[in-house]
């Protein structure tokens, strides 16, 4: 039996979101720059918002003719509003391998009702076959999916002389991971996972070719207000200028600079997906030396490296129904929390009973080397005693 283990991580917050903060954050940091008890529409506010925008260009590297607007509803009201108001004028690829995704495809053929959807999915751990999709199509799909622990290997799958547009939600992909903006025309995502920010607010990117689209495509549907991007004019430019369609909370703002001042002081989008990626490698080399539990990707070249998905593969777990798997992964996760060794790593609802570890830039390497004997210890003590 392995002795439990005597050290903790110092920050045990390893949820795929909200994750963890920044190193270094304290709450008192944003008492010299959080706007509260001010109007969003006031000029002070309104340039802290134009600064957040900016510092998202200038740290993602996006092209010079992009766009970037503050969306309400986090990354699913952000995608909403791409999808209510953007999609209908062509057909639509929409790709699933896992919940979210799923959740995009439900919306785009039973909420919008497009006559012409074609549905590429594939199981929790796997990726559809990419090369299906069409030229012609709008396309949909997660670059990386938080609950499966898959992402796309690359945006080579994507034609340059697309007819269509694509639509990538980005969440748990942005500041992880290396993205193709010129094959992205409509990308989005939330300050609550790499950024370490607060929930509730969105960020809704924009290519030339989907703002033309913004401009010329009137949708059939009435659009709530809270989705609307055009006008009667055309496109709300204002939108992209720091002036929401609701009120934001200029503490999350607030909150969302001071990440991304940390970001920018790291050297970007670069820096932050290399912390990921050293991140990961602590988690895979772990992993590889255990024959209890693997990565529930077979395949390494879309394993995700910010939302790691762990499979328990045990002999004597293997022989659970589903519904043991998951009182054991949930026995297993209580533990974890009672010694204060790690929060919030079961697996998503919606996957396979198994384990799921944030390795986002703002996790400490050290905190990961801490937690992983004690997932080797309180899986033994179950075992032991629970199988």
């Amino acid at each position: 039996m392995l002795n439990k283990p005597d050290k903790v991580p110092s920050r045990p917050n390893f949820s795929s979101g909200p994750c963890v903060k920044r190193p270094g954050w304290d709450i008192k940091n944003l008492s010299n720059i959080a706007l509260l008890g001010r109007s969003h529409r006031s000029a002070e506010c309104k340039k802290q918002l134009e600064n957040v925008i900016e510092l998202i260009k200038e740290t993602l590297g996006l092209p010079n003719d992009y766009i970037v607007a503050i969306i309400p509803g986090s990354n699913t009201g952000a995608f909403e509003t791409a999808l209510w108001s953007m999609l209908g004028p062509l057909p639509v690829d929409a790709l699933a391998w896992e919940s979210f995704g799923s959740g995009w495809v439900y919306d785009i053929k039973e909420q919008l009702v497009l006559k012409d959807v074609k549905v590429l999915s594939a199981r929790y751990g796997e990726i559809p076959n990419l090369d299906c999709v069409r030229r012609e199509s709008d396309i949909c799909f997660t670059w990386n999916g938080t609950t499966s622990g898959v992402r796309i290997p690359n945006a080579n799958w994507i034609s340059e002389d697309r007819i269509g547009l694509t639509f990538c939600d980005a969440t748990s992909a942005i500041f992880s991971q290396e993205l193709d903006w010129k094959k992205l025309d409509v990308t989005t995502f939330s300050w609550q996972k790499a950024m370490g920010g607060e929930g509730g607010h969105g960020v809704l990117i924009l290519s030339p070719k989907a703002i033309n689209r913004l401009k010329n495509f009137v949708p059939y549907r009435p659009i709530p207000k809270i989705f609307r991007l055009g006008t009667e004019k055309g496109i709300n430019l204002d939108l992209f200028k720091g002036k929401t369609i609701n009120t934001p909370s200029m503490l999350c703002v607030a909150d969302a600079l001071d990440s991304l001042l940390w970001i920018k002081e790291l050297g970007g989008w670069k820096a932050t997906c290399e912390r990921t990626s050293n991140n990961f490698r602590i988690v895979s080399d772990w992993y590889r030396k255990r024959d209890w539990i693997t990565n529930l990707v077979k395949d390494e070249a879309i394993q995700s490296n910010s939302s790691v998905c762990l499979q328990i593969i045990d002999n004597q777990f293997l022989k659970l129904a589903d519904l043991e798997k998951w009182k054991f992964i949930n026995h297993m996760a209580s533990i974890l929390e009672k010694h204060e060794a790690a929060f919030d790593i079961k697996g998503h609802r919606d996957g396979p009973p198994g384990l799921r570890i944030w390795c986002g830039p703002t996790v400490e390497p050290e905190d990961l080397k801490y937690l992983l004997p004690w997932l080797d210890w309180t899986f033994q003590y179950l075992k032991t005693n629970k199988l």
